[in-house]
């Protein structure tokens, strides 16, 4: 699962300030080397976005707008099990202690910042350059723990618990 949180933003003269974009995703292997099979996605567009506004969120993360999230629709190539307008709920702390995304009835996670006996009160668990990242190069990660993950939309189902999340900002432009 994939959630984009907008802080503030624009597509030529269309604001996109705090709206999300949830994506749904599978795939066998490893999409960054290439090597993986059977990709499907979906995505849940935020129900706050007006029509100007999905469509501009449409063309950034359908790639026909180019950039990074054309690059990475192309790597990863998934087959589109839909697309859906819902509540897309994302909670983001300032300190990067915890975040969450919802889509009622359909998608729950929550997730939070990893922490360990050598790691400073208040600070995160960062990569720098990460190797994989879904939202481009040159963008930092901070780790955490997956303390919820349901799924039940699209043909996609799961309920996990514990898996690795990360939080990255992402700072993308486009057409003035």
């Amino acid at each position: 699962m994939l959630v984009w949180h907008i802080r503030e933003g624009g597509f030529g003269d269309v604001r996109l300030d705090d709206l999300n974009v949830l994506m749904l995703g599978s795939f066998t292997g490893n999409p960054w080397a290439g090597t993986h099979t059977d990709p499907y996605a979906a995505i849940f567009l935020d129900e706050r976005a007006d029509e100007r506004q999905r469509g501009a969120l449409g063309a950034i993360f359908g790639g026909e707008a180019g950039g990074w999230p054309a690059q990475f629709g192309a790597m990863f190539h998934p087959e589109m099990r839909g697309m859906d307008v819902a509540p897309v709920h994302v909670e983001i702390d300032e300190d990067l202690a915890t975040w969450r995304a919802e889509v009622p009835g359909k998608v729950t996670a929550t997730a939070e910042a990893l922490t360990g006996p050598t790691t400073p009160d208040g600070a995160r668990v960062q990569v720098h350059n990460a190797p994989g990242a879904e939202v481009g190069p040159g963008q930092v990660a901070t780790w955490g723990r997956a303390t919820a993950d349901r799924v039940d939309a699209f043909g996609f189902s799961w309920e996990r618990t514990g898996k690795s999340s990360k939080h990255f900002p992402f700072d993308w432009s486009g057409p003035d």
